[in-house]
């Protein structure tokens, strides 16, 4: 069985998995882009390794162990984008595709001095949390832009979104994490928002704000 077609399966099933327990097979699908015959025949084999419970007709439940085995494969992705980002100078919209390689590699001596060099960072280059050695995760506590209010001042924390498109399109509006913005107007209509950041006014979809993670 191929390791890293299961661990692709373990991070898609942990990320539906985050708010409860239970998953479905075709949320993985479509994370995976695969058949659901595929994905049924995978959960079978988790199931068998101790990661999974599965019962014909009823959801699907991550155990423990698996939840463990997951949270460390993003613990390596988004160490590995972290270093990328801080000790290479990669943009944060380059870094995913590299990451999705070197998440595989089997030897935690390497992650463990990955995170010793970035001194040992709570969040990736998008706001996500970085699991730790364990694989307990932070929960975050974060609300969308959109649900702010004019007046309200707020410090771009995370991302709900991180395709390279959109982060492409925070490059060009220079949004970036760590950045004061105050919301000026909300159009009754669409939602979408006038704000201030950093000398700039500019005019943001709902659709982006939903996305923008803030506190």
């Amino acid at each position: 069985m191929n390791s890293q077609s299961i661990e692709n399966y373990l991070k898609a099933i942990f990320n539906q998995a985050i708010s409860t327990d239970e998953v479905n097979t075709t949320g993985i699908a479509q994370a995976l882009e695969v058949s659901l015959p595929s994905v049924n025949s995978m959960v079978k084999k988790l199931a068998g390794m101790g990661l999974l419970e599965y019962q014909k007709y009823k959801p699907l439940k991550i155990t423990d162990k698996g939840r463990k085995m997951a949270a460390r494969i993003i613990r390596k992705h988004r160490l590995t984008e972290m270093y990328l980002v801080e000790k290479m100078g990669f943009g944060w919209e380059e870094v995913h595709d590299i990451a999705e390689q070197l998440e595989h590699i089997q030897s935690p001596a390497f992650f463990d001095r990955m995170d010793e060099l970035l001194g040992y960072p709570q969040r990736d280059p998008h706001g996500s949390p970085i699991p730790n050695k364990n694989g307990q995760i932070a929960v975050q506590e974060y609300r969308p832009l959109a649900d702010c209010q004019p007046g309200e001042q707020v410090e771009l924390k995370a991302l709900g979104h991180t395709s390279d498109e959109f982060l492409k399109y925070l490059n060009s509006k220079e949004l970036a994490l760590g950045v004061k913005v105050e919301v000026l107007e909300v159009e009754a209509f669409d939602r979408n928002m006038k704000v201030e950041y950093s000398g700039h006014r500019e005019v943001l979809s709902a659709l982006v704000c939903s996305k923008l993670l803030v506190s």
